[in-house]
Parts: C-alpha cells; sequence; structure tokens
C-alpha cells in the first residue's frame, strides 16, 4: 500500500485549516500512511486548476473545490 500524499490547496484561511484537521482525522482514523502537503502559492494552486479554495487534492487529482469536507467524506476520497 503506498503512502497517499493529501494536499491542502489554500492560502491560509481558517476553512483551509479546518480542511487540514479534517484530512488528518479522516487519515488517521482510515490508519493510512499519508503525508499533507499545505500548498499555499497562488500559482502553484492555479497549476492545479483550482480558482476556488480551499481544496482537497488527494495523489495529485483535485477531489474537493471551494468547501470543507467532513472527515468522513474525506475517508470515502482516501479509501
Amino acid at each position: 500500500m503506498h503512502m497517499k500524499k493529501i494536499q491542502i490547496l489554500g492560502t491560509g484561511c481558517s476553512k483551509c485549516k479546518k480542511l487540514v484537521e479534517n484530512a488528518e482525522a479522516a487519515a488517521k482514523e482510515l490508519g493510512i500512511e499519508f503525508e499533507i502537503e499545505k500548498v499555499t502559492g497562488i500559482n502553484e494552486i492555479m497549476k492545479f486548476g483550482v480558482m476556488v479554495t480551499p481544496a482537497l487534492a488527494v495523489d495529485g487529482e483535485v477531489k474537493v473545490v471551494g468547501k470543507v469536507p467532513s472527515p468522513d467524506e474525506i475517508n470515502q476520497m482516501l479509501a
């Protein structure tokens, strides 16, 4: 099983921080190996094609844009 790379795209707003918390909670609940990377540079965020933050990407694939999914919703994206 490979390590999941969870990327939080956002400039550090309160929603972005909540998304980091939810993503960590979800990954820990699943018991998977993961690495969380915060992508804060606007140019880096735009490379993902994301215009509205916060956004969540798993292994480089954007899963959610412009909202904060619950840990349960993130679980399904990681599973």
